[in-house]
């Protein structure tokens, strides 16, 4: 197959992007298929003429990626135009079996890449540009899965800094933007005079910000793929909690998979699991995060629709324990994906 891989883009999982991207990419190539690597904003300008020249089934170059959060602002000012997908992109894809998005973060999954492709007629892997804005949203993913008996943190949402009333405040509590993800921009708040902080660098992230309450418990994530619930993995940060570093930077977080709870237990989360992709009108596969708190509720914290794939995230670890390499998960994720174009 001729594969065109997207990854890197604007957002600030960025450098999570590139790393997905190159190890997809890789593993690809390995199994014979024709890949062009693309980043999303820079593009590559030589494919017009020929888009296909593009596609290689050699190991054709690597894109060099740190764990810190990129300087996506400037990158940015480097277009003028504003246009957030470089020259040649769409050509790329067009000319591919099938765009495999290794895209993280706003550009990728919020539903607008998607509905482009669509509009092309460019098959894509992954959810589709409604499941992608319904998770990207916190605020309505919130409703729709209490509507659908899906357990969430309680809390209030604000549009502004301003909006925040202290009288109001319970703490200890969560500060997170309202979309986004790899929990860039979200602080623990413990009492009020870190309040604002919190706020403010939400507020950097998003126009919209959650105010939640803090869980205390068991932090878990599985894996869901064309509806059906992978194993369950328990996450176990060595200090704070699973922010942006401890889930980028080797050996900050203790990863269990599977996670050495009960039969019964796992089944508990995995159908939560399930439910709360069907909720979201989800497709293909995704992640869910949960908190199982000492109150013995499980909490469903969010849905990632583009969770990250490089060959040591979550879920390649949930292929490998059902006896998946990194390859076959790549293909596979293809594969259920173009079930969606016959």
């Amino acid at each position: 197959m001729k594969i065109a891989v997207l990854c890197g883009g604007v957002s600030k999982e960025r450098d999570v992007s590139l790393s997905t991207g190159t190890g997809a990419a890789k593993a690809l190539r390995e199994r014979g298929h024709a890949v062009a690597l693309v980043d999303l904003f820079l593009g590559r300008p030589d494919a017009a003429a020929d888009p296909y020249s593009c596609f290689s089934s050699a190991d054709d170059g690597v894109f060099t990626v740190g764990i810190d959060e990129p300087d996506t602002e400037k990158l940015k000012a480097s277009r003028p135009d504003g246009v957030l997908i470089g020259p040649g992109v769409l050509e790329i894809c067009r000319a591919a079996d099938i765009a495999f998005l290794a895209l993280h973060g706003s550009e990728g999954e919020n539903g607008k890449l998607q509905a482009l492709l669509d509009l092309y007629n460019i098959p894509y892997t992954g959810c589709g540009y409604l499941g992608s804005a319904l998770a990207m949203d916190k605020e309505i993913s919130k409703i729709m899965l209490r509507a659908a008996g899906v357990p969430v943190p309680p809390g209030i949402s604000l549009h502004s800094a301003d909006d925040f009333r202290s009288e109001t405040a319970v703490y200890p509590c969560v500060v997170k933007p309202c979309s986004g993800g790899s929990s860039v921009g979200t602080s623990i708040v413990t009492d009020e005079k870190d309040m604002r902080s919190a706020l403010a660098a939400a507020f950097a992230s998003d126009t919209t910000v959650l105010i939640e309450q803090y869980i205390a418990g068991r932090e878990f994530t599985v894996g869901v793929m064309d509806g059906k619930a992978m194993p369950v993995i328990e996450i176990i940060p060595k200090s704070g909690f699973y922010d942006y570093k401890n889930k980028y930077q080797a050996g900050l977080t203790e990863e269990i998979c599977p996670a050495q709870i009960s039969d019964e237990q796992t089944d508990r989360i995995q159908r939560l699991a399930e439910q709360a992709y069907e909720a979201l009108h989800l497709e293909t596969y995704a992640r869910v995060d949960f908190l199982w708190g000492t109150d013995d509720v499980i909490y469903c914290l969010e849905a990632n629709t583009l969770p990250g794939m490089t060959p040591t995230s979550l879920i390649p670890q949930m292929a490998r324990e059902e006896g998946m390499s990194y390859g076959e998960l790549c293909e596979k994720i293809i594969r259920v994906s173009m079930k969606k174009y016959r």
